[in-house]
């Protein structure tokens, strides 16, 4: 009897991952765990069945969490910031032996995660992080433009922007907050470099960028774990970059000026006798004016782009390609909760076959993740992820499904 484990199933990406695990069916027993367990019931109430249930669990709590992933074949990590969280549940998977995937989007928590990859080969738990949408879909869809459409690839820019979720918790500020004030590692040249948000470097990296059929838009450097992790697996000549923003920009600059102002830190104050956190309070704020925010920029819908531009080398003639991905009434939640779900698929399917612990593009072969979303997926655009290509190079510039891509280029 194959069991997955879902925890964070109440957030926004692991509800989503949630109701494509259930609808998918591939699994014969899905087990759905949160803090918030009467949130579970609630929203899962139509979907109970007798292969579908809800329980509690606190993940600070790492016995009874232990406890609860034994029973299960595999779990799907949702729970958020995962430069809190990410380590102490991945520890967890592999003390007990259980086969792991997450979404882990903070770079500082990836590169402690990856130290665990010999204790994961002895305790036999194959683990894949960061499989959302960046991280996640943009490293396979690197990984796929590096093995099948260069010959030398000189740059990899992945691009993001959305905005508009009719939910964000307070896990998702801080992991934006968290972004804007660590190092920032980009890869220029050979080797991977540290920047902070405001300084000089990072400055050059701020620029308008068009996201089809969502608008222009300034971008900036985040810390997503690509930049550290791709050229371990890609041999990239120039440069690794993560930029995007959170729409409506105005929404990205609030959170950026309570960071300013250092309003995100363990400090305390009173108020009226009262002692808070600055943190607390700078979450609370921004929670509240988000959806003054949001009526007002007319933003009322889920929107969201991912963007992965490769540039090099093929055959001696220079080749550019853009990979798009535009959600129209699917926002973060689906883009990042759907890869995760894809990954506990795979794993179950012995697709992911290595013992360790590895990102996305060392361990997935993006074929098979294309077959098996095509198989899965249904979105309004059709079935499979509804990727978009522009390539430009010597016979000019033309767009096309990347369907017709895997056509061209790949074997039958």
């Amino acid at each position: 009897m194959s069991r997955i484990l879902v925890l964070g199933a109440a957030g926004a990406v692991g509800r989503a991952c949630s109701y494509f695990l259930i609808k998918s069916n591939v699994f014969e027993e899905i087990v759905l765990a949160d803090k918030r367990v009467d949130v579970l019931n609630k929203i899962f109430e139509q979907y109970r069945s007798l292969n579908m249930v809800t329980k509690y669990i606190d993940v600070n709590d790492s016995e009874s969490l232990k406890k609860l992933m034994k029973e299960s074949d595999i779990v799907l990590n949702a729970v958020g910031p995962f430069y809190k969280y990410g380590l102490k549940i991945l520890r967890a998977a592999i003390d007990t032996g259980v086969d792991y995937v997450d979404i882990c989007d903070d770079y500082d928590a990836t590169i402690e995660m990856l130290n665990l990859a010999e204790d994961a080969i002895k305790n036999k738990v194959r683990a894949l992080i960061g499989m959302g949408s960046s991280p996640g879909l943009s490293n396979v869809i690197a990984r796929f433009a590096a093995d099948y459409l260069f010959t030398e690839v000189h740059s990899i820019d992945i691009y993001h922007a959305h905005g508009g979720e009719p939910y964000e918790g307070p896990a998702v500020i801080q992991h934006r907050a968290h972004s804007m004030m660590i190092d920032i590692p980009i890869y220029l040249d050979g080797k991977i470099v540290y920047t902070k948000l405001d300084t000089d470097l990072a400055r050059k990296f701020e620029y308008e960028v068009e996201f089809p059929e969502i608008g222009r838009y300034k971008v900036y450097l985040y810390p997503h774990p690509e930049t550290i992790t791709l050229p371990r697996y890609i041999r990239v000549k120039n440069r690794v970059t993560n930029l995007g923003l959170v729409l409506p920009p105005e929404y990205a600059y609030l959170i950026r000026a309570l960071v300013r102002a250092g309003l995100f830190s363990d400090e305390e104050i009173d108020v009226n006798n009262v002692r808070i956190k600055t943190r607390d309070f700078a979450i609370a704020y921004i929670l509240k004016k988000r959806n003054e925010i949001l009526e007002r920029s007319g933003l009322t819908k889920p929107i969201g782009c991912l963007m992965i531009v490769v540039e090099g080398v093929y055959k001696g003639e220079k080749y550019k390609y853009t990979f798009y991905s535009i959600a129209k009434g699917l926002g973060m939640g689906e883009g990042t909760g759907i890869p995760l779900a894809l990954g506990g698929i795979l794993m179950k399917e012995k697709l992911i076959k290595e013992y360790g612990v590895y990102p996305p593009e060392a361990v997935i072969e993006p074929i098979e993740l294309f077959k098996l979303a095509k198989k899965y997926v249904i979105t309004p655009m059709g079935k499979g992820i509804p990727i978009k290509v522009i390539e430009e190079g010597p016979m000019g510039r033309r767009v096309y499904d990347i369907e017709e891509l895997l056509a061209k280029y790949l074997p039958k």
